[in-house]
């Protein structure tokens, strides 16, 4: 079974690999952060949760705010 990706394309910039997703269980709050123009997005999460499965929120928020906003227009 192949393992699941780690790092990330940033939505924002366009970079390739520059988004890493870290999990603080503790406080049960997952984190994506882009290393080249900071943008960032955090979540909640559970036992469950993947850094893929932040990413992939941070994307389906972004594709949400993006359609909010064409319907404005």
């Amino acid at each position: 079974m192949d393992k699941l990706d780690t790092v990330f394309t940033c939505p924002f910039c366009n970079h390739g690999t520059s988004v890493e997703c870290r999990i603080d269980m503790k406080n049960l709050i997952g984190e994506a952060l882009c290393g080249i123009c900071q943008e960032s997005f955090s979540t909640t999460v559970t036992a469950l949760t993947e850094a893929i499965d932040i990413y992939s929120e941070w994307i389906d928020e972004c594709e949400r705010v993006n359609t909010v906003e064409d319907d404005v227009e």
